[in-house]
């Protein structure tokens, strides 16, 4: 790809799907990492065959998209097929050429996964820490936590608890947050203030700086994975605001709940043996492509509409990567329902789609 690179703002942001579904932090969020870029008439915006985990919005101007099948459209940026990102499925079964000169909105597919996973499964669990987030004045932790290794490793059923179990924590300038030596207690993410990052020379008293922390900055993990002890110490600079997260919660969120994982032919078989498909997206996702006969109840929603669940029903849960679709599998499991999991998303699967007319 070409062209100059900005940051949408997020009024812009919010007009294409699914991300004007999201909650404003979680939208201001994903405008700190998108790209608004240009590309001038008859570039290639990307082939047919393409892997890259990339988001693509129609901004302005007119892309055309060719497959190896024949099939060729034109989608316009003013028309309701821009508001829906370009050739979401991977590989990509297009090619995309502009037809004129483009702007386009680029973002990471994983961390726009990520982060509607986080927005959506929480709930009213999730309310108190976001008010937490949003009174600091800052969201852009939320993104930074999300990219972190470890984060990245905990299963998308256990997202819903992360926020619930956070802790609010106020320092003051010269607190002493974690020191060298000591064993590892708790995960930080830093919503407001400044740190510093120091280790300690045996037999002398001088301190080593490696590094300076701000908002949205995390630290605190790698004890708590390797069971280690502290290898630096790290106190504020500044006062601040952290949000924490025990050793204990940490590992245990770390852990698989046990999950009922299928293929696209195993959970045909559930479906015609009395099953039925849950598509957990959100409605505009819902409505450009989804597994015919499939209910339509987004993550969100899914705690809302319990009580209309038929129990003794199966149901057989997909999203686009089968992350969502776990966060809504467990929630429907821990209340009695026969929940199965699409692995790997209709992403990852040769799925027969009902698209519009």
């Amino acid at each position: 790809m070409m062209g100059d690179a900005l940051r949408p703002d997020v009024a812009l942001l919010s007009r294409f799907a699914p991300i004007g579904s999201l909650r404003p932090d979680s939208v201001r969020a994903l405008a700190r990492k998108a790209r608004l870029a240009t590309l001038p008439a008859g570039s290639q915006l990307f082939k047919e065959g393409d892997t890259d985990r990339r988001s693509l919005w129609l901004v302005s101007g007119a892309v055309e998209l060719s497959g190896s099948d024949g099939t060729l459209r034109v989608v316009r940026s003013a028309s309701p097929e821009a508001r829906i990102a370009l050739s979401p499925k991977l590989p990509r079964m297009h090619a995309a050429r502009c037809l004129e000169s483009i702007e386009y909105i680029d973002l990471d597919s994983e961390l726009l996964d990520m982060m509607m996973t986080w927005d959506q499964a929480g709930g009213d669990e999730s309310q108190e820490a976001d008010e937490t987030a949003r009174s600091a004045g800052s969201d852009a932790w939320m993104v930074s936590l999300l990219q972190t290794t470890a984060f990245q490793r905990i299963p998308p059923s256990n997202i819903q608890a992360i926020e619930r179990h956070m802790e609010r924590v106020e320092a003051r300038a010269g607190d002493t947050i974690i020191r060298q030596g000591a064993d590892g207690d708790y995960f930080y993410a830093i919503i407001s203030g400044r740190c510093a990052v120091a280790r300690e020379i045996p037999g002398s008293p001088e301190c080593i700086k490696l590094a300076e922390l701000s908002t949205g900055d995390t630290f605190g993990e790698e004890a708590l994975l390797a069971e280690a002890s502290r290898n630096a110490t790290v106190s504020m600079l500044t006062d601040g605001v952290l949000m924490r997260l025990s050793k204990t919660y940490f590992r245990e969120l770390m852990s698989e709940p046990v999950q009922q994982w299928v293929d696209y032919k195993r959970g045909q078989e559930i479906v015609a043996a009395g099953g039925r498909w849950m598509d957990v997206r959100l409605p505009p996702e819902y409505h450009n492509a989804s597994i015919p006969g499939a209910l339509n109840m987004p993550l969100y929603f899914i705690r809302l509409k319990l009580a209309t669940l038929d129990r003794s029903q199966p149901v057989v849960v997909y999203c686009d990567t089968g992350r969502r679709s776990a966060a809504a599998a467990f929630i429907l499991m821990e209340n009695g329902l026969d929940a199965f999991v699409l692995r790997g998303g209709l992403s990852s699967h040769e799925v027969e789609l009902r698209r519009p007319e």
